[in-house]
């Protein structure tokens, strides 16, 4: 028997066939075969059609199962991760009225900000664990006021993940981790948080039914197994958003654990058990996928915006060949890279820097004993350092970071990057050969009772090596504190 799950990106959809018993990657595929479109209308807009996304994931689906010969009848279950904080509005007939607001889009930037003042931080903080800031709740307050004609027709708003699982089971539902994602779960009273939407004038009514993360959430319909050629009756049993989801795929699911990717952007998501926080803006949270009002986790998110997007741009712009001899390069220049600086924040206004936009900056460079692995080394340990200025904040809260896991790919395969990392925070760092869209598919057989057998197979099929700290990591820590002195002379400007 196998599971079948997919990771439903704003770039592509993705999806990937495991087996039951030994959670053994069986295929992955994704589609398109180029990436997915984003319709902007205006600047710093960001929406794509929910029927294009349940396309490609019926063109998934039946390129796997054409790929690897497997009967739809040997489906067990279905796991969905998707793209976090984007709103989907349908109608009595479960119609889209209007393309999804996906996570990108920054329209609702100051509809958030003026609730978080009018609420306060100790409302916010002790109800929502965020700012309403630019999250789903501000988004459909935003068609609200300015798309009037289409919320009067609102039947239901939804997370792009629930869209997925209506099309395929006609029944309209979201989770807890979904809702507070959208900083719509009130964690103090454990239920959704209508009084913000009533703050905002909008119908709680519109909230879809709960279901529980590991469990049968519903089953494929006639119409959704004909659109993906799955059968008819097979049940989904695991939804979460990407960050939650990317997590769980590398068996990050205790307080104490941390998944990170070094992307285009840079994310640190951190678990705790503490319903606490002093950073409401600076760090994001959401329940975890195995969060429980008597149990707790709940995920801190720090995303750093200008991270892989600058080591890309030395690719680009400086004639190398492959980020594998960039590597090198860097690799043979000493720790500190003799004082050279960069400043990787070129990919706009950073959230843990209180939102302001200092820009990417290459500070002390020397004509006579810099060279081009200098510059290398710079920039992966500048990004690296910013990972590691932003976990002061995470520590900070009552967070404790005692295991960072990372998948095997992007910045996590430089040394250079990983040793900086591992070495300043003391931790080290696993590397695990995984995707979302695995993690998905192996979650659809995951019970609250199981999560042990869950982390094994992750440990016997995905991972790949580790990154220890250093025995003697001063010359880490003096590169670091000449780096954060020059990042506070910046801001303080």
């Amino acid at each position: 028997m196998y599971n079948i799950g997919y990771d439903i990106g704003s770039s592509s959809i993705k999806a990937a066939l495991v087996e039951v018993k030994t959670g053994k990657q069986i295929a992955v595929t994704h589609e398109p075969e180029g990436e997915m479109g984003m319709i902007s209308p205006k600047a710093s807009w960001a929406e794509q059609d929910p029927e294009v996304w349940w396309e490609l994931v019926c063109l998934a689906t039946k390129k796997l199962l054409k790929q690897t010969g497997i009967d739809s009848a040997k489906i067990n279950g279905i796991g969905i991760a998707y793209q976090m904080h984007g709103l989907v509005v349908v109608d009595r007939n479960g119609a889209p009225l209007r393309n999804a607001i996906i996570w990108c889009d920054s329209r609702a930037v100051d509809i958030g900000n003026e609730a978080f003042k009018a609420l306060g931080a100790k409302k916010c903080m002790e109800h929502l664990l965020n700012s309403p800031a630019n999250f789903t709740a501000s988004k459909l307050k935003w068609v609200h006021d300015n798309e009037p004609d289409i919320y009067e027709n609102i039947h239901k708003y939804m997370l792009p993940g629930d869209y997925i699982a209506y099309k395929f089971s006609g029944d309209i539902t979201t989770t807890i981790n979904g809702l507070s994602e959208g900083t719509l779960w009130d964690y103090k009273n454990n239920e959704p948080a209508n009084w913000l939407l009533s703050f905002y004038n909008l119908n709680p009514d519109m909230t879809p039914d709960l279901v529980d993360n590991f469990s049968v959430q519903a089953k494929l319909n006639q119409q959704g197994a004909e659109a993906s050629g799955l059968k008819s009756g097979t049940p989904i049993t695991y939804r979460a958003g990407d960050q939650p989801n990317n997590a769980l795929s590398l068996n990050v699911m205790k307080p104490g654990e941390v998944a990170a990717t070094g992307g285009t952007s840079g994310v640190v998501y951190a678990l705790t058990d503490s319903m606490q926080t002093k950073e409401l803006e600076r760090i994001n949270h959401f329940a975890h996928v195995n969060h429980t009002a008597a149990a707790p986790v709940i995920g801190k998110l720090l995303c750093i915006n200008g991270a892989g997007i600058q080591y890309r741009w030395m690719k680009n712009n400086t004639g190398a060949e492959s980020y594998n001899h960039m590597n090198q390069l860097a690799d043979a220049a000493p720790i500190g890279a003799n004082g050279l600086c960069v400043m990787p924040f070129g990919n706009g206004a950073e959230r843990m820097l209180g939102n302001k936009n200092i820009e990417a900056r290459m500070l002390n460079i020397n004509l006579n004993k810099h060279s081009q692995g200098s510059i290398y080394r710079a920039t992966l340990e500048g990004i690296a350092f910013s990972f590691i200025y932003g976990m002061k904040f995470i520590k900070s809260d009552n967070t404790p970071l005692h295991v960072i896991r990372a998948g095997n790919d992007n910045l996590f395969r430089s040394e250079v990057f990983s040793n900086t990392i591992a070495s300043l925070i003391g931790q080290e760092i696993e590397i695990y050969n995984t995707t979302g869209a695995i993690g998905a598919a192996r979650a659809a057989s995951v019970r609250h009772d199981d999560l042990v057998a869950f982390g094994e197979r992750i440990s016997n099929n995905d991972y790949v090596s580790s990154y220890t700290p250093q025995k003697n990591a001063d010359a880490y820590v003096e590169a670091y504190e000449n780096w954060e002195k020059e990042l506070n002379t910046i801001i303080n400007k």
